[in-house]
């Protein structure tokens, strides 16, 4: 057996977590323990520090009254013995339930092993005894003798006994219930979350029953994201299953409202899941939500802290067990993604149409290039103003040609602009900005950032005055990724009146763009116009044409090339702010979403690149207009994101110059 760790590592924050639903038969202590146990290996060599078992898995929770039997109560607290001496031999953390008495009562326990740390028993809270329960027929309820009972007997060694207890190695803090505990209106979990607990564990032996699936997952979701924790369910599968009950078993990770990882459902063998909980990113997450931390005002307790140790697992050198997604503003599931972009739609229209209507403002003006961020937006001003039932004519699209426009932007910005009906404008910039080179003794030859900024200007010079001219508003078209990296002119396409793209990041953006053309009416003529326009947009480069053409007329200025992919850099912003990661954790996770599609190398370079350009950008977002947010990770400077424009970028640059290629 191989068990993949060693001292010299670091875990970034993670965790790696079992639930398990052994083979079982009810009754059979010795044969369970054997599964047991074969199944802990099993969990140990795929590297779990923990290991989870169902309720009374030790004897079948379906005993009925065989549980007031001396002869299974005997041989299940010997049992516990010898489990513990395989914990002890291999390491690990295991969870496991048993029937204990204690001073004329039985209690159903979860009983936690640590190798060298010895046993601790948490009793059952909330016996169920209505429909096909009946627990308090054998079992008695932690809270009729909770306080007076501290220590429970275990073959004739005294164990600590309760559910007043907190198990802390390094950032896991972790806290035991044991299934109906879940079912209740405020559950022993809630209670513990609020007093530290970051690791939520269930041992369960729910039965089957049409429909119960989806409302067990949907809590167990629900209750990792009220509590800011990880939630491991682990319950009775096959061999419980007996008399009128059938048990399908259940392996459930969830961490903040996600399932990350699921055993199958009515399998005739031994379900292992194995996955690895982000503590680092919880307790961050808690950290920000003063509310949370808020709740220990009513709900504060007595806890007992139960130092452990873990041996440290190598996620470096190892697979880690969480899917790691590319695009983490964007849903996985097609029709989710669907769902989400109408749903990111509507609140960018429904800012724009309140903002309208506010100000009393019946136009808008909007720079068409023929680019992505420019599509969006004027895709959603065409839907406001069918919602408010404004004639789209009142929409001033100008598209301003300059030295480095080409002919497919240009063509597809008039192409969309005519055919949603709003009114169109050209108004070439070369030659106020020769002009304007000419007065400020610039050499047009000489393609710099100064030639590149007065065009950028220049356009939205035209797009303020042609507002005033005809008491508009200025619609702003540059997106999230732009803002993250301060992409954008300082006064110039960084400015507008209102920015509906403020909070779209650019790999969000070509989704929003896709799911308009996919929602297009394409029986007509015009239609048709407009969706295969949108799709010749998305198969555009990425540029702001500020730079000449090449010599056949083809984007030539390439944003991709000189700032770096942007789903990488979405990857790093998403990270870094949602869930406050510094380089290292971001490039072990980059290294995990993007393998076989950038190297190592190229991963650092861009991501010591963002590090620079986050921090010292943050001037230009410290001044942004209005805009709608749509999702958990924002830049705005007065509700989102509050950062000194001066603050230094020495530390992420010196992580990022450490990070090994």
């Amino acid at each position: 057996m191989s068990i993949y760790y060693h001292t010299d590592m670091t875990d970034y924050g993670y965790l790696r977590i079992a639930s398990v639903v052994p083979a079982l038969n009810v009754a059979d202590v010795a044969g369970n323990v054997r599964s047991i146990i074969d199944s802990y290996v099993k969990a140990r060599e795929q590297g779990a520090q923990v290991v989870v078992f169902p309720e009374l898995c030790v004897t079948g929770y379906t005993c009925a009254d065989l549980f007031g039997n001396e002869a299974l109560l005997d041989e299940a607290e010997k049992a516990l013995d010898e489990i513990y001496y395989h914990v002890a031999a291999i390491g690990g953390i295991a969870i496991v339930g048993a029937p204990l008495r204690e001073r004329g009562h039985l209690y159903n326990c979860a009983v936690l092993m640590a190798c060298n740390h010895g046993m601790y028993v948490v009793p059952k809270t909330y016996l169920p005894n209505y429909k096909e329960f009946y627990e308090k027929r054998w079992f008695t309820s932690d809270n009729i003798t909770r306080g007076k009972i501290t220590e429970i007997s275990v073959n004739g060694k005294k164990v600590p006994f309760g559910t007043d207890m907190i198990f802390e190695a390094g950032r896991m803090k972790l806290a035991i219930e044991v299934c109906e505990d879940l079912w209740v209106p405020v559950p022993p979990s809630s209670i513990a979350a609020i007093n530290g607990a970051n690791v939520l564990i269930n041992l369960s032996a729910s039965n089957e029953l049409v429909g119960k699936h989806d409302y067990l997952v949907n809590l167990i979701k629900h209750q990792s994201n009220q509590c800011i924790a990880a939630y491991v369910y682990s319950s009775s599968g096959y061999g419980e299953s007996t008399t009128d009950l059938v048990f399908a078993g259940n392996a459930i990770i969830a961490e903040n409202g996600s399932i990350i990882k699921q055993g199958k459902q009515f399998s005739k063998d031994p379900q292992i899941s194995v996955a690895d909980v982000d503590l680092e990113a919880l307790d961050n997450e808690r950290r920000l939500n003063g509310s949370f931390t808020d709740s220990m005002l009513q709900f504060s307790r007595e806890y007992k802290t139960v130092s452990l140790e873990l041996e440290p697992f190598d996620f470096e050198n190892n697979e880690l067990m969480r899917k790691v997604r590319r695009m983490p503003f964007t849903p996985n599931e097609t029709s989710r993604l669907n769902s989400r972009c109408e749903e990111i739609v509507n609140i960018q229209t429904m800012g724009l149409m309140r903002r309208m209507d506010f100000t009393h403002t019946k136009s808008l003006v909007v720079g068409i290039s023929g680019g992505l961020d420019s599509t969006l937006a004027l895709m959603i001003a065409v839907r406001a103003f069918d919602r408010l039932g404004l004639d789209r004519k009142g929409i001033y699209g100008i598209t301003m040609p300059g030295f480095g426009t080409t002919g497919r932007t240009h063509k597809n910005a008039v192409a969309l602009m005519t055919a949603l009906g709003i009114t169109v404008k050209e108004i070439n910039i070369a030659a106020a900005v020769t002009q304007h080179f000419a007065d400020i003794e610039h050499d047009a030859e000489v393609q710099d950032v100064t030639y590149e900024n007065s065009q950028a200007r220049e356009r939205t010079q035209i797009l303020m005055d042609y507002a005033n001219k005809v008491g508009a508003m200025v619609l702003g078209t540059g997106d999230l990724s732009e803002l993250a990296l301060g992409w954008a002119t300082y006064n110039g396409d960084h400015m507008s009146m209102y920015n509906v793209n403020c909070s779209i990041p650019k790999t969000l953006a070509k989704h929003l763009v896709m799911w308009f053309a996919a929602t297009i009416n394409t029986s007509n003529p015009t239609g048709m116009i407009i969706h295969e326009t949108l799709l010749d947009v998305l198969d555009t480069p990425i540029s702001p044409e500020l730079t000449k053409a090449d010599s056949e007329g083809n984007i030539a200025q390439m944003t991709e090339d000189l700032v770096g992919p942007y789903e990488l850099h979405d990857f790093f912003l998403y990270n870094m702010l949602r869930h406050g990661f510094g380089p290292a954790k971001i490039y072990f996770l980059a290294r995990h979403a993007f393998a076989g599609a950038y190297d190592n190398a190229t991963i650092k370079k861009w991501l010591t690149t963002f590090s620079r350009r986050f921090f010292n950008q943050q001037f230009k977002r410290s001044c942004l207009p209005d805009g709608p947010k749509v999702g958990n990770v924002s830049l705005s400077p007065r509700g989102d994101w509050r950062m000194p424009s001066d603050a230094s970028s020495a530390l992420w640059l010196k992580q990022c110059e450490e990070l090994t290629v």
